[in-house]
């Protein structure tokens, strides 16, 4: 399984970017792919989840209502929209997959990572 995550960058707060995750070597249903991010000196937490099946969705409480996770069956695609970025959302995001539906916030569960893309939110 490879994971390629793409889309970030450098924002002003209040802005929004767009993160893909493109996902290939095997197929993913019944699998889980999620979002994580890490800040300097912090670690690595849950940001939002998707299962690859039914499409359920999963937020931490700091981004409900900010982003969206969607999936591309079609493309093997998993994308994050964010709106409404803080400066306090600045971290490299990684993308993640593992098969299994439990658990879906803790990293350490996960088997597979993207190589992590940056998100600088500028105040």
């Amino acid at each position: 399984v490879q994971l390629q995550a793409s889309g970030g960058g450098l924002v002003q707060a209040g802005g929004s970017l767009r993160l893909s995750c493109a996902a290939s070597g095997r197929t993913f249903n019944g699998y889980v792919m999620g979002w994580f991010r890490q800040a300097p000196g912090k670690e690595r937490e849950f940001v939002s989840a998707i299962t690859w099946s039914s499409g359920s969705t999963y937020y931490a409480d700091s981004v409900k209502n900010r982003f969206t996770i969607s999936r591309d069956n079609r493309k093997n695609m998993v994308n994050l929209q964010m709106n409404s970025l803080k400066p306090e959302d600045t971290a490299v995001y990684y993308c993640a997959s593992r098969p299994g539906l439990f658990s879906v916030g803790v990293p350490s569960t996960y088997t597979y990572w993207g190589q992590g893309t940056q998100v600088t939110v500028s105040s």
